[in-house]
């Protein structure tokens, strides 16, 4: 378990927190909240399990959890122990056949497997799942055209576009008291795998269940203006402007369209938030306290 700070803290203070909480936990309650589990948290053993107790806590007081998970780093150390160089077009992981058979025992096997362990450590019921599992995520190959030139097409193997997502496994768990684990493992019409970005997986997710919340963990405090300053409160429109300005770049840019995807299509709040400040998710969902940035629909 992760140190716990609480005792320093005066009982009377602590109720006052309690009570804080309340009304989040009564607007929440027996509302699905998808998280995309990455970055610091997932590798920092202290973070590891503040993440799994605040998904126990919110499984606890009525909530549906459903975790994502990524692994970039995980796939990387296992390629290199192979042998193999991890090659990128425009940011996207060239998946050939052998790499997909590493990118599944990776992401299938064991992370996803730390994920379920942690989680149950920590006092809940977690089941582990691929888009195979129930049928869940159709994909196809992604076609990747080029930025500067888009008549040029690149081949980035075993890299997949969501088709359809089922999501009727994820809610039989959820109806069963258990947290559904995803890894964003996609299967094409010749029963071939696919790679699947894992923020596309959670923010496609979130709108077919149609979630209260989608909570992605990154490895920054929020969205930032040009100044460097946390944008903690953005509305869809907003959030337009800063890509046409420019102010949104680089590795946010698909972290933020899956977002912005999701709250276009029916997810009340979606939180980018940073999964190196510990139990950065309860206080961001249980307090007024903003530890992120929160994208509201409307």
């Amino acid at each position: 378990m992760s140190e716990n700070p609480l005792p320093s803290i005066d009982p009377r203070d602590k109720a006052e927190i309690l009570a804080q909480a309340l009304p989040y936990i009564r607007r929440f309650h027996g509302k699905t909240l998808v998280i995309k589990y990455g970055g610091n948290a997932m590798t920092d053993p202290a973070l590891q399990a503040d993440f799994a107790e605040d998904v126990v806590l919110l499984k606890l007081v009525g909530m549906n959890p459903v975790v994502v998970h990524g692994g970039g780093p995980q796939i990387e150390t296992a390629l290199n122990r192979l042998g193999k160089k991890g090659e990128f077009v425009q940011g996207m992981r060239v998946t050939d056949a052998e790499t997909m058979e590493v990118v599944e025992w990776v992401l299938a096997g064991e992370v996803q497997q730390d994920i379920v362990g942690l989680i149950n450590q920590a006092g809940g019921k977690a089941v582990g799942l691929t888009g195979r599992d129930g049928g869940m995520i159709r994909a196809r190959k992604l076609r990747m055209l080029d930025n500067k030139d888009p008549s040029v097409e690149h081949d980035v193997g075993q890299v997949g576009d969501i088709v359809s997502i089922d999501p009727s496994v994820v809610k039989a768990l959820q109806d069963d008291a258990f947290i559904p684990v995803v890894s964003p493992i996609g299967f094409g019409e010749n029963n071939e795998s696919y790679n699947i970005n894992a923020d596309v997986v959670a923010s496609k997710l979130a709108t077919v269940l149609g979630a209260e919340k989608l909570v992605l963990l990154t490895n920054t405090p929020g969205v930032l203006n040009k100044a460097g300053e946390l944008l903690t409160d953005l509305t869809a429109r907003e959030i337009d402007e800063l890509f046409a300005d420019g102010t949104i770049s680089g590795g946010m840019l698909p972290k933020i369209s899956g977002a912005l995807d999701a709250a276009k299509s029916g997810v009340n709040a979606v939180h980018i938030i940073d999964g190196r400040v510990p139990h950065a998710m309860l206080l961001e969902i249980l307090t007024d306290q903003a530890y992120g940035t929160m994208i509201r629909s409307h």
